[in-house]
């Protein structure tokens, strides 16, 4: 009796090409408990797939993270000089009208 190889031949680069188009997902919860008492829990995600595939369904947190995007961190350091610029418009606002009721 002989073997015959299979025809079909997966290598890891086929594995990894499928794997990052359609993307994998492990999810998982830990709970550590007494007497029926929850005193921790953690939850693990992770997901598998390439860069497009993840923007595609909606994980681009590495976009808006500014430890990982200079656009990210430009992005927030305008937005605290907006907010920062209307706090002030409105403190002089407040001052005006307390100096104004003197």
């Amino acid at each position: 009796m002989t073997v015959q190889p299979s025809m079909q031949s997966n290598t890891i680069v086929d594995v990894l090409e499928k794997i990052l188009d359609k993307g994998v997902v492990i999810a998982g919860d830990i709970t550590v408990g007494i007497a029926d008492i929850e005193l921790l829990t953690i939850k693990i995600r992770l997901i598998v797939a390439s860069v497009d595939k993840a923007k595609e369904i909606g994980m681009d947190w590495w976009e808006t993270n500014p430890y990982l995007s200079s656009k990210a961190f430009n992005h927030q350091a305008n937005a605290l000089k907006e907010e920062n610029i209307r706090l002030y418009e409105r403190l002089e606002s407040l001052e005006k009208k307390l100096e104004s009721n003197s």
